[in-house]
């Protein structure tokens, strides 16, 4: 059964899954700037990265809104981490109270520390909370215009809202797994971006596969402090919202935070890098985060840390390296240590 389906974001991702949607019905892709909407409704194509991608007619492109919301069975929220509580109190306005939210930024909120699920929770109203999901998982969007297989995790408290996102986004060469755990699933996908920059790094100084593998492992032991000191659950961790997207993000030239790891790594300036993406890195927003977010729980994250003070230009890359490899020597596995 065809449903309308709202894309709040037309970067790479949004513009990718509204063509997945639009296999089986009517999308509507929002963008914040006018003449972007305008590009993608007369030429059929994405001016930016995805060039290449061939949007099809069930899609149609607004800056308006009320106008992609209007009806949507389905919002997926494909903005950047840093502004989906603007774009949502605004789209709140609008949205049908029976819609099923698809969150797909990865991020923490810096000025509250919050995960993108409570950042929803905190300009939804209440009764939109249970249909709140979010969508995690080793997926370049490069690789899903391609239609090259992808394998996803997507979670919800609810977890009957997220089989039903499950079911509407699943095809041949998209498919997707539901969890409940949706705080396992946002800080796999939050905190891998922080790991994939500091290994950047770590390939940009030439330091080798041994160090490449190390930074990966004690990354992934971050990522399941941090997200079981906030209540997720290991096995997710080591699923594909944790483990997979962070082996993607750290090893492959696609992954926008390894560009930056890269080039810092070089010696290049982070504001060089930055501007020559073109596109959001959410890494470098989230590090700072993420190590805030830590200090007030109580959880050490190493690695992170060492990436923040590259990124504010309180140590170099290499300065960086030394201070992890003489950390004070102890247990792999530690049960009373967060």
């Amino acid at each position: 059964m065809e449903v309308p389906i709202a894309v709040l974001g037309a970067g790479s991702f949004g513009t990718c899954l509204a063509v997945l949607c639009a296999r089986q019905h009517p999308v509507r892709l929002w963008a914040r700037s006018a003449a972007l909407a305008e590009a993608i409704e007369r030429d059929r194509r994405h001016p930016g990265r995805q060039s290449g991608l061939v949007i099809p007619k069930p899609v149609s492109a607004t800056s308006d809104l009320a106008t992609a919301l209007e009806g949507a069975a389905f919002v997926i929220v494909a903005v950047p981490s840093h502004a989906v509580r603007e774009v949502m109190t605004q789209a709140s306005r609008w949205m049908s109270p029976n819609a099923i939210v698809i969150c797909t930024a990865k991020g923490i909120e810096f000025e509250t520390g919050m995960l993108m699920h409570k950042v929803l929770e905190d300009v939804l109203v209440p009764s939109q909370h249970a249909r709140i999901t979010c969508l995690s998982g080793p997926s370049f969007a490069q690789e899903v215009a391609q239609r090259k297989p992808t394998v996803v995790t997507i979670a919800g408290t609810e977890e009957k809202y997220a089989i039903e996102a499950q079911a509407m986004l699943s095809c041949p060469w998209f498919r997707c797994y539901s969890t409940d755990d949706v705080v396992g699933v946002e800080v796999g996908g939050a905190l891998k971006n922080v790991v994939a920059i500091a290994v950047g790094m770590s390939d940009g100084m030439g330091l080798g596969l041994n160090a490449r593998a190390a930074l990966m492992t004690r990354g992934l032991a971050e990522l399941i402090r941090l997200a079981m000191e906030l209540g997720g659950r290991l096995e997710t961790l080591g699923g594909l919202s944790g483990m997979g997207d962070l082996m993607l993000t750290c090893t492959g030239d696609l992954s926008r935070n390894r560009q930056v790891g890269l080039g810092l790594g070089r010696g290049r300036p982070l504001e060089e890098i930055i501007a020559e993406l073109g596109e959001v890195a959410e890494g470098v927003q989230t590090t700072r985060a993420a190590c805030r977010l830590a200090e007030k729980v109580g959880v050490e994250l190493p690695i992170a840390e060492m990436v923040r003070r590259v990124l504010a230009g309180e140590a170099t890359p290499d300065q960086a390296g030394r201070a992890l490899m003489t950390r004070q020597l102890g247990r792999e596995y530690d049960p009373d240590r967060p």
